[in-house]
């Protein structure tokens, strides 16, 4: 079977291109995010697993949770994922979709991890060093791990910049061993 995430793309592609050319692309990502949150829910799960229930069935109960935070499409895009028994997706559908409005509005979102709290000067200056190697607007969440020792660690989409120590004393030895 193909990955979920290839399986995924071409529904939030679709959705992406339709929220676009609707100027709507925070209203998806919010309906988007709803509907992932509602599908991840346990009880939800197994309902959607089981064959068993009617699509039609469920496709009413998604409709029922949710009519409130959806508009037409938004309940056009259960429809098509209930018939295709794809409405399991929608968390990958709703990662896919905010990396795709990221890449759009030139916004990357990234996570410092530091074996010691930062000031928000430090913040700004580590957030401003980043959109300038990215080229991109950045959203900097910061972290605590105190198992690092000391330094931290940057993840912002594939990049990672591992400063910390025990970061360093890892390329040590794997540089020591050859």
């Amino acid at each position: 079977m193909a990955e979920i995430s290839t399986i995924a793309r071409p529904y939030s592609q679709a959705v992406f291109e339709l929220a676009q050319s609707q100027k709507k692309l925070t209203e998806w990502s919010q309906m988007l995010g709803f509907l992932a949150s509602v599908v991840t829910e346990p009880h939800m799960q197994s309902l959607i697993s089981n064959t068993s229930i009617k699509k039609e069935q469920l496709t009413k109960l998604m409709d029922d949770i949710c009519s409130d935070k959806l508009d037409d499409a938004g309940r056009n895009l259960i429809k098509v994922l209930m018939e295709n028994r794809r409405l399991g997706l929608m968390p990958e559908i709703s990662n896919q979709f905010e990396t795709l409005r990221a890449d759009a509005e030139g916004t990357i979102e990234a996570e410092l991890v530091c074996a010691f709290d930062v000031t928000d000067a430090q913040l700004n200056k580590i957030s401003k060093a980043l959109q300038k190697r990215l080229g991109r607007k950045v959203s900097l969440k910061a972290q605590v791990d105190n198992n690092l020792i000391g330094g931290a660690i940057v993840r912002a989409g594939d990049v990672v910049i591992d400063g910390s120590a025990v970061g360093r004393l890892e390329k040590l030895s794997t540089a020591l061993s050859y």
